[in-house]
């Protein structure tokens, strides 16, 4: 299959070769079924590990040695994801059957000729990868041709145009990068005119300058400013920011494609962090009826199989769509207390085209836990404290350096009700010391 790669994000084809194993081999020999995971951040980790239950050989790749997934996968590889050459060698040494990309930056254009050419199944396919890291390919999709409800928004590439969209959409208003992590840190809340500038200034600066630290979002270089555009939204005042979680497997009662939905989850960010999580969160019924189909409506439009994760902004009933993330995100961490399966286990069950099941067996809630400032080696005190609080536990990341705000480990609870884990997940998140080595 030809790819016009000049033709707009949004309008390429999907390919929908995906393979069902009909046996998993064992790692470490001949028969082994391999997944190559691109980008090896603390969402990876979790993700090496859901493969591996299934028998699955996991090769980890970052640019950083020892990143949270390199420190669990069967194979850690040091190779830059946004270095197209060393990505592609890669992927001719190893010759896994699946790719599964982690991080926003990556070389995707290796994708699409590796998809073109059926060396590996692309996890969900190359054209949904490299469209989900793009923003403004996103909007379009979202906005432009399935029609679903979004935000007022513009793109721009200059501070004149910058200036005059902030103008017109009003204050208080937010400025992104096309290009960035499914966090909030590379967002800019602006209020003012007097934050016009300075906001710009933040923006460009975030966009040329690369991260020193791996990150579950952050594992690649970035790429340079140019070229990159900016998007300013409308602020709208909402009562929940939710994730929904939706997964494409292979339903064993038809053998064909279907769609599975994950109980909302609730979450909030401080400082541009995300810091807390509970699942379910409770929606109106309508609003509820109305954000499953916006999941269904863009997982479908991205085609594959896999976990898609959802973000929108719910108003009464009104449901308003933000971003789609073709893999597991940090607010889902959440389901490793509250689901019978995790979104990590979901998605290698709906790589593997295996059955899907997305209940919630209990209320749960995820608090994160944060450096206080920069070290390398960090160690922690405190989990005896945490652990001694009922229904909760405590997952470090594996992180050999910390920086300020830094998302290090999480505390995960249940409880009889959201609140109650809620409660339980700071407690045990709040007693958790991080410092360095003395």
């Amino acid at each position: 299959m030809t790819v016009n790669n000049s033709a707009p994000l949004h309008k390429r084809p999907i390919m929908e070769r995906m393979v069902n194993p009909e046996k998993i081999g064992t790692p470490h020999t001949a028969s082994a079924t391999k997944v190559m995971l691109l980008g090896s951040g603390y969402l990876s980790r979790e993700l090496a590990m859901s493969f591996q239950r299934l028998g699955v050989e996991v090769h980890a790749v970052d640019r950083v040695r020892n990143a949270p997934a390199q420190q669990v996968a069967h194979v850690a590889h040091a190779v830059d994801v946004t270095d197209a050459k060393a990505v592609t060698d890669l992927i001719a040494q190893v010759r896994p059957d699946f790719i599964v990309p982690e991080v926003e930056r990556i070389a995707a254009n290796v994708l699409t000729a590796v998809e073109a050419t059926e060396q590996a199944t692309v996890v969900p396919n190359a054209a949904a990868v490299e469209l989900s890291l793009n923003r403004e390919g996103v909007r379009k999709l979202a906005a432009e041709e399935l029609g679903l409800p979004t935000t007022s928004y513009q793109f721009v590439s200059e501070f004149t145009e910058f200036e005059v969209a902030v103008g017109s959409i009003g204050y208080p208003c937010v400025a992104k990068p096309d290009i960035g992590g499914p966090g909030a840190r590379d967002h800019r809340m602006i209020r003012s005119e007097e934050e016009v500038e300075e906001a710009w200034r933040h923006l460009t600066a975030e966009a040329s300058s690369a991260p020193d630290t791996v990150d579950a979002a952050h594992t690649a270089a970035p790429a340079d400013r140019e070229g990159h555009r900016i998007v300013v939204e409308r602020v709208i005042d909402f009562d929940y920011e939710v994730t929904l979680v939706a997964v494409r497997s292979i339903d064993p009662a038809t053998g064909k494609l279907a769609t599975w939905f994950c109980e909302p989850i609730g979450c909030t960010y401080q400082g541009g962090e995300y810091t807390e999580a509970w699942q379910p969160a409770h929606l109106p019924a309508a609003a509820l009826d109305n954000a499953r189909s916006v999941a269904a409506r863009v997982s479908n439009a991205l085609g594959g199989r896999g976990v898609f994760s959802v973000k929108m902004f719910v108003a009464g009933e009104d449901v308003y769509f933000s971003e789609v993330l073709p893999r597991p995100h940090c607010t889902g961490l959440v389901t490793l207390c509250s689901q019978r399966f995790s979104q990590f286990d979901l998605h290698a069950r709906a790589v593997l085209g295996l059955p899907i099941d997305a209940t919630v067996v209990s209320p749960g809630a995820a608090a994160m836990i944060l450096s206080p400032g920069e070290m390398d080696s960090p160690q922690y005190g405190g989990l005896d404290q945490a652990c001694a609080v009922p229904e909760a536990t405590v997952e470090f990341f594996g992180k050999q350096r910390a920086r300020k705000g830094r998302v290090m480990g999480v505390a995960l609870a249940s409880g009889e009700t959201t609140e109650a884990a809620r409660e339980a997940a700071a407690r045990a998140a709040g007693v958790i010391t991080i410092s360095s080595v003395d």
